[in-house]
């Protein structure tokens, strides 16, 4: 029964022509906010000298990390759900798993990354320019980059590996690691162990930096004399964690969990979450009681 499939079908998320249309009408509107926010980040933290800083430098390379990750899911959704030929090719669907696995492990990384700054901000303040350089912070972001674009490639081959059944249809609205893997056939068993460990590997180990950073920042925060000080401080943190537990917990639902526990609405429900309403919140999140952000938003108009 194995075979080597030339194409396959995304079921997407309903087969309901009124809820297509619904569905097609929400996520554009979503959509256009993700490209506005994200974009606008990234203009404010390049053209206003006051946001020339490692925090704010982070942020643009999220920014821009959520861009490619919507951009490599979103479109191809809002086609299919007005299309009825949801076919997507072999090669389709090889370079969409690559870019949104490839941006999403980058997000993982640098969201541990911007939990390190925050703590050096705040713990070492004397010393953060002179540890967080913009030679640092460059090395940094690059090395994110480069971790997440090489490990991708080793994701993607393991799971284009597996040998694969009769039929060819992803009960999926994008080809995700979950959705592929569940078209294999024979025993499994060892890639899905190897996902497990990866998926620890990426977002536990991350999750467990950044949990240290901040019982670290809170015991700083605790520390300073001033309610307005502390406000200051948690403010800064508290929209970091936001996203933090929007993205790791959901990923780590889809993808730390075995094949026989997975319902296939109920990954989809969580797909969406960190791939279309997390890109969507950040800028939200980062820049709503942000008043460097709002000043230089003025300033631009």
């Amino acid at each position: 029964n194995e075979t080597i499939q030339r194409e396959f079908i995304l079921l997407g998320l309903s087969n309901n022509p009124k809820t297509q249309v619904a569905l097609f009408i929400l996520f554009t509107s979503v959509y256009t906010i993700i490209l506005i926010g994200n974009f606008l980040i990234i203009v404010l933290v390049l053209t206003d000298a006051n946001l020339h800083t490692p925090m704010y430098f982070f942020l643009s390379n999220l920014s821009f990390l959520d861009l490619c990750y919507s951009t490599s899911t979103i479109p191809r959704m809002l086609r299919d759900l007005l299309s009825a030929n949801k076919v997507i090719s072999y090669g389709e669907c090889v370079a969409q798993m690559y870019i949104s696995l490839s941006s999403g492990v980058s997000e993982c990384v640098l969201l541990a990354v911007m939990a390190y700054d925050r703590y050096v901000a705040i713990c070492y303040p004397l010393h953060y320019t002179t540890i967080m350089s913009k030679v640092v912070c460059i090395r940094l972001a690059v090395g994110t980059w480069i971790f997440g674009f090489l490990q991708s490639i080793f994701g993607v081959m393991v799971i284009f590996k597996v040998d694969l059944c009769g039929h060819n249809k992803i009960n999926h609205f994008l080809c995700e690691v979950p959705g592929v893997l569940s078209l294999g056939c024979g025993n499994i068993i060892f890639v899905e162990l190897l996902i497990y460990i990866i998926g620890i590997i990426i977002l536990l180990t991350p999750v467990t930096f950044i949990a240290t950073s901040y019982v670290n920042i809170i015991l700083n925060i605790s520390k300073i004399a001033s309610s307005s000080g502390r406000r200051k401080a948690f403010s800064t943190c508290g929209s970091h964690m936001m996203v933090v537990v929007i993205f790791y917990g959901t990923a780590m639902a889809s993808y730390m969990k075995p094949r026989s526990s997975s319902l296939p609405g109920t990954d989809k429900v969580i797909a969406v979450f960190y791939a279309i309403v997390t890109p969507m919140l950040n800028p939200i999140i980062y820049t709503l009681k942000n008043n460097d952000v709002k000043a230089a938003f003025l300033k631009l108009i």
